[in-house]
């Protein structure tokens, strides 16, 4: 696979010359300034790519092209917005960037309760808390008839939670999940969150679907025709939050995406931690199935404990089966290379490393995507791919 890293552009706390130390050549990225759904200027999309290719790295995927909320909730003006995504497409196309990462998670993005999670080797990981998020859900944001997406045990275990928090532990918890982590495209305060959340009072799960595959029926033929593919990313984590619809979480939304546009162009992006989130998604199962349309993957694991938190493992641990996907990836790019495709290789990336040595205390950091986790992830994975390859190519 081709070893890629993700990198916020200029502001980013890693520089291009430490992504490249890593032994990475690849670089995952977008125009993270404009996240307001309008086109991506071809001069811009040029300055940012020199700037990638100065420090010897390549622009390999964009992640990610945000999608307007108008288009998720499909109210009239997402035309507008659509048009605007078809002109980046052309624009990346014509600039030689063919894969394009994109979600389509209403309100939220990827989500988490606690971003400095100490684990016993004395570093940190970002972990979901199932009991924190409810207690949030219910009795801090207090939204409408929110008790009534939980059980009742779990609900007695909120209020318990909630109770023993002081306003430090609240507005701790507030702020990671919804004043925004990397790449989020938006950030709320406590009333507009709720707006945000009243824009989806009328839209389930159908509705949200319904729209998404509105939004493939104009993008992938004009991806097609510029030779970019297009990967979903799953919903992260992969189920329900704040009473919305989710509908990239498990192998039957995956099967329904790709059918939705039986185009090679509409592809996923295979995110072993999203998916892994969901103990009922068996991953290498998953790789099997949809391997001619896995564009991009996140090789990263987590820890699924037994009341519905998870955390973020080392690469190779965790509950997902890390080396079984590697090598379903692996026979699908020597698939490809049989053919004769000059894009076999599968760019991947280490997802959300551990904060680590001399990482911990720094002022700035990306919440996930410190330097040292990364590259300790990158340099396991490296092995397990590169095993994998030697394994695989000695038995055909």
């Amino acid at each position: 696979m081709q070893e890629c890293f993700r990198w916020y552009g200029s502001t980013d706390p890693v520089p291009l010359d430490h992504i490249r130390q890593a032994g990475a050549t690849g670089i995952v990225t977008a125009l993270h300034h404009i996240y307001d759904g309008s086109a991506w200027p071809a001069s811009e999309i040029a300055a940012h790519q020199r700037t990638i290719e100065a420090a010897g790295l390549t622009w390999s995927v964009v992640e990610s092209i945000p999608v307007q909320n108008s288009i998720k909730i499909g109210s009239p003006e997402r035309r507008v917005y659509i048009d605007q995504y078809k002109q980046t497409i052309h624009a990346l196309a014509e600039a030689g960037i063919r894969t394009v990462c994109y979600n389509f998670m209403p309100v939220v993005d990827w989500t988490r309760t606690d971003l400095m999670y100490r684990l016993p080797s004395t570093g940190y990981a970002l972990r979901f808390d199932a009991v924190d998020f409810a207690a949030y859900d219910i009795f801090i944001l207090e939204r409408h008839n929110a008790a009534d997406d939980y059980n009742n045990g779990r609900v007695a275990e909120a209020e318990m939670r909630f109770k023993a928090m002081d306003n430090d532990t609240a507005e701790r918890i507030e702020r990671n999940l919804i004043a925004g982590l990397p790449a989020t495209e938006r950030v709320y305060d406590r009333p507009a969150f709720r707006s945000a959340l009243a824009e989806y009072r009328d839209i389930d799960a159908d509705a949200l679907r319904s729209n998404l595959f509105d939004f493939l029926s104009e993008i992938i033929p004009v991806a097609a025709e510029c030779g970019v593919n297009m990967c979903i990313h799953p919903d992260d984590p992969p189920f329900s939050l704040f009473g919305l619809p989710r509908v990239v979480s498990t192998a039957a939304d995956a099967r329904a995406i790709l059918a939705a546009v039986d185009l090679r162009e509409n592809g996923l992006t295979f995110c072993a931690g999203s998916f892994g989130a969901r103990p009922d998604n068996d991953l290498p199962a998953m790789v099997e199935e949809f391997a001619s349309r896995i564009h991009f993957t996140h090789l990263r694991n987590v820890t699924l404990e037994p009341d519905g938190s998870f955390y973020e493992a080392d690469h190779l641990d965790g509950s997902t089966d890390m080396e079984a996907v590697v090598i379903a990836l692996t026979r699908e790019e020597l698939r490809r290379r049989r053919e004769g495709r000059s894009d076999w290789k599968i760019p991947m990336r280490p997802d959300h490393g551990h904060l680590l040595a001399d990482d911990i205390g720094k002022s700035r950091i990306n919440p996930g995507y410190s330097l040292i986790g990364r590259l300790k992830g990158l340099a396991e994975l490296r092995g397990a791919m590169r095993m994998a390859h030697r394994f695989l190519d000695s038995s055909i």
